[in-house]
């Protein structure tokens, strides 16, 4: 993709969705934090089903606490890896109340130092929650990064890297958004849906698409 396709790319992805959001269902920084940290290697549907339940009981870290890791566990059993992800989220409330106040930390090093907090979910809440230009590469970033020429990289740090470097600065706060959602309802593991896709002529691969020969 060159930089004129990029723009057109995101100008074609922005028109269709002016405001795109985080499924994942959240009230507040804390809940989002809470959100991500569980939603590893889950889907955001059952995320949303299981805080549904916990967040109306303990939606702070002091909360949180007061449940304790087997109580916590009850709510967030319908996850995957729902144990270590109570132990990281317990740990995480005890640090965010001894040294933060309670509150969610807006700095990335600080983000990282939680229990199961890695560079992928800080850029989430950084973006998500404060509104910074970051790009919290999942497998779904990773894809399309790869497959349509955005951003193409072995790691997903170097996907990341690309696309701060490639994606022009007016879309740069929602990119993440856009990219996330294209990738999980057109730009799909195994059938991508090309026919239906509305930026397939500024993607590598619906390009090398429309030019091979039926």
């Amino acid at each position: 993709m060159n930089a004129q396709q990029i723009h057109i790319f995101f100008q074609t992805l922005r028109a269709a969705n002016p405001s795109p959001q985080t499924e994942l269902a959240y009230a507040s920084v804390f809940e989002l934090l809470a959100a991500v940290l569980l939603s590893a290697q889950a889907t955001d549907v059952g995320v949303n089903k299981a805080t549904a339940r916990l967040f109306p009981v303990a939606n702070t870290p002091q909360k949180i606490l007061a449940l304790g890791e087997e109580g916590l566990c009850e709510y967030i059993r319908t996850i995957g890896l729902y144990r270590s992800k109570a132990k990281h989220l317990i740990a995480t409330c005890r640090i965010l109340i001894d040294k933060h106040q309670g509150q969610v930390p807006r700095t990335r090093e600080a983000l990282e130092e939680l229990p199961g907090v890695g560079r992928k979910t800080a850029n989430v809440v950084l973006n998500v929650a404060f509104g910074e230009a970051t790009m919290a590469v999942d497998t779904h970033l990773f894809r399309v990064s790869n497959r349509t020429g955005l951003a193409p990289g072995k790691t997903p740090l170097a996907v990341e890297l690309g696309l701060l470097k490639r994606i022009p600065a007016e879309f740069m706060v929602d990119a993440h958004h856009w990219l996330i959602l294209h990738g999980r309802y057109i730009c799909k593991a195994r059938q991508p849906l090309c026919g239906s896709c509305s930026v397939a002529l500024q993607c590598d691969h619906g390009r090398r698409l429309q030019s091979t020969p039926a």
